[in-house]
Order: structure tokens, then C-alpha cells, then sequence
């Protein structure tokens, strides 16, 4: 293959990364990251990756990941993953997966074994991609995180997140990144009593259901909940529909979190998305 990842420390491609924010999210000039940030956090214990297309001449950056040290609670280090992005015309080529993992080896070569990052919990995509080819955990929810966004992708909207967890030297992550990890069905789960708990109303965009009585009372080690499978596509073709959603979504799973539960994948069936979850007792960082 003809693209390379690799840390990025040359003044132009700082700048290129600028364009990209812009190409990749549509991104307003005042949410633009700048060179010398980017330059900074490089330069004192943060991560700058690139990926060059090696095809062009010169090697064209047309990806990047962005992440800076933070620390946990108890003074633990750990890598905030603030942006990891594509251009369009280089998606599905694996690209972004490779990103990922070269920021996993640089930082387990610093011994450091978190990564954490933010994302919306109703792009089913980011989500597929986050929880089932890395293997991230998420017990998280951060309501309205940003406040009001002003880029193409999320204005108009809440700014609702999921914080979710990479223990990047954990057997689960290990299991996820080989592909040996347990195989799930939703609807063989369903039929073997694992509750769905929120089912849609509507087929038509996937309506969701108003009330969550009775899930504040479900006990039992997995749950799974619906998501539409492209969020996007809802929110161009009715935006009340959407923000149904964006609510829904905030209620079910401040209950779930505050209840003990861990959303652990994002499963596939016949174009259905599911977040499957389990209860407290399950253990992500287990070596």
C-alpha cells in the first residue's frame, strides 16, 4: 500500500493538518486547531500522526490523528485523542484503522496504556468503528460537551458524547484487534431474552419510543439499544425527528450509565445498529 503513517514534524504539514480540519468536518476558521498548537503538543509528550499518500509527488497528507496527555483522577497519565480524520476520497481504505493503531504502539512505547476520546453516540459508523474494530468501552455521557457547534456535521444539535476508554494493553482490546473476539447477533440475543430496550415506534426513520419507566427497573447482565443506522440522513430529512433522537438517546443512557451498565459493542444486523450492554461487574482492563 502506498500510504504510510508516521509522527509529523515539518512546519508545512502542521499547515496542511489546518486544511484538513477544514476539508475533513467543514470546520469554521475560529475551530481550526492551529500549526503551533499542534506543533506544541507534539513537542511536549502529545501525538501528531500523519498518513501520506506516498502515490503522489509529493507524498500527499491526506489523514491525521491529534491527541495531548491528560490525567486521570488519581494523577494517572493517559492520551486525550482529540481528532482522528480522512479526506473522503481515501475513506474505507482502512486508513483511519491504521492511524489508530500506530497511536496505540507510540503510546505503549511510552508506557502508556489509555487513550480516551469523545464522540457522538448516534453516528453508527464512528461508533461500529470505535467499539468493534477497536474495542473501546464506554460508561461515560457527556450532555451537550461543546455547546453549540457551528460545523457542517453538527449544527443545530446538542453536542451530546460518549467519553469512551481504550485500555490498549487489555486481552479485550487484544481480542478486538485480532478479530477473535465473541461473535454477537442481535436477534439471536433477542430470541435467547436479552432485551431490547428501546424498539423503534416508526420503521419508516426509526421513531423512537417516549418512555423509559420501565427501563429504569431492567436488571440483567446485557441490554441492547437501537440507534439508526445513519443519523445524517435523519437529520437532513426532519430535523425534529432528529433531535427526538438526540434526546432519547441522552435519557436511555445517562438511566443505563448511572445504573452500573458499559456499553461495550456496536452491532450489526440487516442494516440495524445496536449498542450492546453489559452491568458493572464486567471488566475492561484485565491483562
Amino acid at each position: 500500500m502506498s500510504i504510510v503513517i508516521q509522527p509529523i514534524h515539518a512546519e508545512e504539514h502542521y499547515r496542511v493538518i489546518e486544511e484538513l480540519q477544514r476539508d475533513i468536518w467543514g470546520a469554521p476558521e475560529i475551530e481550526i486547531i492551529p500549526f503551533d498548537v499542534l506543533l506544541t503538543a507534539q513537542k511536549n509528550g502529545g501525538i501528531v500522526l500523519g498518513a501520506f499518500d506516498l502515490a503522489q509527488s509529493p507524498p500527499k497528507l491526506i489523514g491525521f490523528t491529534f491527541g495531548f496527555v491528560g490525567l486521570l483522577p488519581g494523577g494517572e497519565i493517559k492520551l486525550c485523542s482529540h481528532m482522528a480524520g480522512v479526506l473522503n476520497e481515501y475513506r474505507d481504505r482502512n486508513i483511519g484503522y491504521r492511524l489508530k493503531l500506530a497511536q496505540r504502539e507510540h503510546m505503549l512505547n511510552r508506557g502508556i496504556k489509555l487513550i480516551t476520546w469523545t464522540f457522538d453516540p448516534l453516528e453508527s459508523r464512528n461508533a461500529r468503528f470505535n467499539f468493534h474494530k477497536l474495542g473501546v468501552t464506554c460508561n461515560t455521557f457527556l450532555p451537550n460537551l461543546y455547546g453549540e457547534m457551528r460545523d457542517a456535521l453538527n449544527a443545530g444539535l446538542p453536542s451530546d458524547r460518549f467519553q469512551v476508554d481504550w485500555h490498549l494493553a487489555s486481552e479485550r482490546v487484544k481480542n478486538y484487534l485480532n478479530g477473535t473476539q465473541r461473535k454477537q447477533v442481535p436477534s439471536a440475543m433477542q430470541r435467547a431474552g436479552i432485551p431490547l430496550v428501546n424498539p423503534p415506534r416508526k420503521q419508516a426513520f426509526l421513531h423512537p419510543a417516549d418512555e423509559f419507566a420501565n427501563f429504569a427497573a431492567l436488571t440483567g447482565q446485557l441490554l441492547l439499544v437501537q440507534i439508526p443506522a445513519n443519523f445524517q440522513e435523519i437529520k437532513a430529512a426532519d430535523f425534529g425527528l432528529a433531535r427526538a433522537w438526540r434526546t432519547h438517546i441522552r435519557t436511555l443512557f445517562e438511566i443505563a450509565f448511572a445504573g452500573g451498565y458499559t456499553a461495550v459493542d456496536l452491532l450489526v444486523e440487516d442494516g440495524a445498529c445496536f449498542y450492546l450492554l453489559e452491568t458493572a461487574d464486567f471488566n475492561d482492563t484485565k491483562q
